[in-house]
């Protein structure tokens, strides 16, 4: 015991990786639909993973208030807010198309949808019927908001009701990204205001957010074991017949997310970053760990603000901001999944789309990334209200059911990565602008 507390976190969240895989594995292929497995899951691994996963976000709304407004305060500058808002916004927009633009190219090459048996087509289409799952994702894509209204809605009415809510998949309302947008407006106040007079408020808030990294602290002492929970549950009741079935269509969202992940950013941490990249993803294990388990950008959060200051060494101010704003805004690999699953499904249904079509889903997939939740599946109504754009069976979602916790593992790594690239960018850009301003060469 004592020799395992003496291992890096990383090393220790890794290995309860490995045992919550492999014993699922071992019990979803010699002990299918055992009612045992099923008590364990319900009774023990379920409840061990939420109450990891819980520990983190308790304290996931309180950290993303302090962190920007401390951020946007500390940098004083409105110019300086302003210019790094802009980067980060340019840099979404970017990435997140080539992302697309990826997953787009190779979906189209592989067509992982054709080729199915009628047999297999006929089975998995009569079972989505009576899916109550599908049909609740289904009825929450029907009343998706649209564009524009989300753009409205990011200018919170009540951003109480938006903290409050933030996590409810039924939340109709802004939710993270007004609470984000709250938060900006409530640091530049602070920025401009009285430093005689707000002092104590500053205090106050610094304050709060070493409370609230001491609580993170607290809660990554259960990782290990809470992601082998989480795995667990997974690996356990993942059926093989239908990843058998899908195994052409995850192949091709794993390798588009690892070209984006390895390749797109390792490409812009060279040379805009300035930073060895093999060294960049070796500093950042821990978080690309804990997104892979959790499923969750929002949940990772807590790792990636103190990996990306501890061992990127990235400012502060600058970390805390970009980070917490692009653990929602900034989803280049959900963006690039949902794609390559709305052109998955129409090959599966025998749509023909169109290139206007094709081009349609790159920027319903862009604007459906800036609007996903980030949390486990959050990104599913929003796959489902770009089927309905270009007419594919919105019921379909059901067909990648039994995938999707694997895939949204995945892609969360390359959310969270994608993140912290582009803190890295923002910072090596300051800091150039800064050595201009100084004249040091």
């Amino acid at each position: 015991m004592s020799r395992a507390a003496g291992m890096p976190l990383h090393t220790r969240i890794f290995i309860g990786l490995a045992v919550g895989l492999v014993l699922g594995l071992l019990c979803n292929i010699l002990l299918p639909g055992d009612e045992r497995v099923q008590w364990v899951v319900a009774n023990v691994a379920y409840p061990a993973g939420q109450v990891f996963l819980r520990s983190i976000f308790m304290i996931v709304i309180p950290l993303i208030f302090t962190a920007i407004v401390l951020g946007v305060a500390d940098l004083g500058d409105i110019k300086k807010i302003g210019r790094i808002g802009l980067k980060t916004l340019l840099f979404t927009v970017v990435i997140t198309s080539i992302s697309v633009l990826i997953g787009l190219t190779l979906v189209n090459t592989v067509k992982p949808g054709v080729g199915l048996s009628e047999q297999s087509r006929t089975a998995l289409i009569s079972a989505l019927g009576s899916n109550e799952k599908v049909s609740g994702i289904v009825t929450s894509a029907g009343e998706a908001k649209t564009p524009i209204q989300t753009l409205v809605e990011i200018i919170p009415r009540n951003p109480l009701a938006d903290a409050v809510y933030a996590f409810d998949p039924e939340y109709r309302g802004g939710g993270l990204l007004s609470v984000m947008f709250f938060s900006v407006v409530f640091g530049v106040a602070l920025a401009v205001s009285d430093p005689r007079r707000t002092a104590p408020l500053v205090q106050g808030l610094q304050g709060l957010y070493d409370v609230i990294m001491k609580i993170i602290e607290f809660a990554m002492n259960l990782a290990p074991y809470g992601v082998a929970a989480l795995i667990f549950t997974t690996a356990s009741q993942l059926g093989f017949e239908v990843i058998l079935v899908l195994l052409k269509y995850v192949l091709v969202v794993i390798a588009a997310l690892a070209i984006h992940q390895f390749v797109t950013y390792g490409l812009i941490v060279r040379f805009f970053a300035r930073l060895n990249p093999i060294k960049f993803f070796q500093s950042i294990r821990e978080v690309m760990l804990t997104a892979f388990s959790t499923s969750s950008s929002n949940a990772t959060l807590p790792t990636a603000i103190r990996v990306s200051s501890n061992e990127l060494k990235l400012n502060r101010d600058i970390a805390n901001f970009v980070l917490t704003v692009g653990s929602t805004a900034n989803q280049n690999g959900t963006a690039l999944y949902e794609g390559i699953t709305v052109l998955f499904l129409a090959q599966f249904y025998g749509v023909e789309l169109t290139i206007a079509q094709q081009l349609t889903v790159v920027l319903l997939s862009i604007l459906a990334g800036v609007g996903t939740a980030g949390v486990p599946g959050g990104s599913l109504p929003l796959v489902v209200l770009v089927l309905q754009t270009v007419g594919v069976p919105a019921e379909g979602i059901g067909i990648i059911l039994g995938v999707d916790r694997i895939l949204d593992m995945c892609r969360t790594v390359v959310n969270v990565t994608g993140d912290i690239t582009l803190a890295a960018c923002v910072d090596a850009s300051e800091n150039m602008a800064s050595a201009k301003d100084t004249g040091v060469a």
